[in-house]
C-alpha cells in the first residue's frame, strides 16, 4: 500500500504493517487489515477478529536494522516500533490472496519516483501563505509545495480559523499541498492524516478544520488515501459531527463516486435527520455517487425550504435543502 505504513507478507498468508513509533498502533492495524482484504473496505470493514482474522503485535522492532530487541534499546537508541500482524482465515484469503500478491509484486518493480528538486526561491513566510489562501491563489502556493513541506504547518495553524470560507479555502489548499508532496515522501502526508484524526478524537479541540482537510487529502490522492475512508465512516455515529462527516465524503464523492457506491447504506437514514445540514448534505453525497435506488426517498425533500452553505471552486454558496435534493435527482437521471 503505496504511501502509507510499510506493509508486507509472509509466506504463511499473514500481513503485516509496521509502526516505526509503536504509538499509532490503531492506524497499523488500519493499513494491515486494509492491505490483507486488497484495499476492499468494504469487504475490511464487515471482517470480525476471532471470527474472520487473527492479530498479534510484535514489539521492539528497530525499522533500520530490521531487528528484534528484546530489551527495547539498541546502541544507545530507543528501540519502540512494532509490526502489527493480520491472519484471515482461509475462506478470506481465497478471495483476497492473489490480489495481495501482485500489488506486492508490482511494488518490487517500481522504479523510484524521482526526487523532486527542492525549490531555491525564498519560502513563503506565514502572512504570505495567509493571504494567498484568502484570495484564493492557491496556485502560486502549490508550485512551491515540492521543496518546502513547512507549507504543511503553515496551512494546517489557518484550519482553527472561525471563518467559515478563510476555512475551507485554506484545507483545499493544504489538499493540493499535500498531492504534490506525496509525489516524493508520502509518509509525511499519512503522518499528518494520522495527527488530523487524532485531533478529532481529541475532544477540546476544533474538529471543522481537520474534517474537512482531511476530505481533501483524500480528494486530490484518492489512490495512495483512500483507505482512510472507513475511518470517517466511525464518525457518522455522532450526531454532533455527522454533517461535517456527510460534508467532506460529498467532497471526495464528486472526484471518486466509484469509492462509495457500495456504501450508500450508510446515509439513507440521515435523509430524515432532524438536522438540516445533514439531510442536505447526504441529498448532495447521493447525488454525487448516482445513488438511482434511493430517487424516490430523494424527492420526498424537495420542498425542504432549510438553507445552508455549500462549498465549490472555492466559493459559498446558499441553498435550500429541496435545491440540493433536486439537483441530486438531475444528476442521477443523467446517469440513466
Amino acid at each position: 500500500m503505496p504511501g502509507e505504513m510499510p506493509v508486507g507478507a509472509c509466506s504463511c498468508g499473514a500481513v503485516y504493517a509496521c509502526d516505526e513509533t509503536g504509538h499509532n498502533l490503531g492506524s497499523a492495524m488500519i493499513e494491515a487489515l486494509m492491505f490483507g482484504c486488497d484495499l476492499d473496505p468494504d469487504l475490511a470493514w464487515g471482517l470480525l477478529p476471532e471470527e474472520d482474522y487473527r492479530d498479534e503485535i510484535v514489539e521492539h522492532y528497530d525499522y533500520v536494522n530490521h531487528l528484534i530487541v528484546p530489551g527495547g534499546a539498541l546502541e544507545s537508541r530507543r528501540i519502540s516500533g512494532a509490526l502489527f500482524f493480520i491472519k484471515l482465515h482461509e475462506d478470506v484469503l481465497e478471495v483476497t490472496a492473489e490480489g495481495v500478491k501482485q500489488r506486492l509484486e508490482k511494488a518490487d518493480h517500481v522504479s523510484p519516483k524521482p526526487q523532486v528538486k527542492p525549490n531555491r526561491e525564498k519560502p513563503l513566510t506565514k502572512k504570505e501563505v495567509e493571504l494567498l489562501v484568502r484570495e484564493f491563489r492557491f496556485d502560486q502556493i502549490v508550485s512551491v509545495a515540492g521543496g518546502d513541506k513547512r507549507l504543511i504547518s503553515k496551512l494546517q495553524r489557518l484550519l482553527y480559523s472561525g471563518d467559515d470560507l478563510f476555512r475551507k479555502r485554506a484545507a483545499e489548499t493544504l489538499g493540493r499541498v499535500s498531492a504534490v508532496i506525496s509525489e516524493s515522501d508520502p509518509g509525511a502526508i499519512s503522518k499528518l492524516l494520522q495527527r488530523l484524526f487524532t485531533a478529532i478524537q481529541d475532544t477540546a479541540a476544533f474538529t471543522w478544520g481537520a474534517f474537512e482537510a482531511i476530505g481533501e487529502i483524500i480528494r486530490f490522492r484518492p489512490d495512495l488515501f483512500a483507505g482512510y475512508i472507513p475511518q470517517l465512516y466511525n464518525y457518522l455515529s455522532d450526531g454532533t459531527l455527522r454533517a461535517q462527516v456527510v460534508e467532506v465524503i460529498g467532497r471526495i464523492a464528486r472526484s471518486r463516486p466509484d469509492l462509495f457506491r457500495k456504501s450508500t447504506f450508510h446515509f439513507i437514514p440521515f435523509l430524515s435527520d432532524p438536522d438540516p445540514l445533514v439531510r442536505g448534505y447526504t441529498a448532495w453525497v447521493l447525488g454525487n455517487i448516482g445513488a438511482y435506488e434511493w430517487k424516490e426517498d430523494l424527492e420526498r425533500l424537495v420542498e425542504d425550504s432549510h438553507e445552508m452553505n455549500i462549498y465549490e471552486n472555492g466559493m459559498l454558496e446558499e441553498k435550500t435543502v429541496g435545491q440540493l435534493a433536486s439537483e441530486a435527482i438531475e444528476k442521477i437521471n443523467e446517469l440513466k
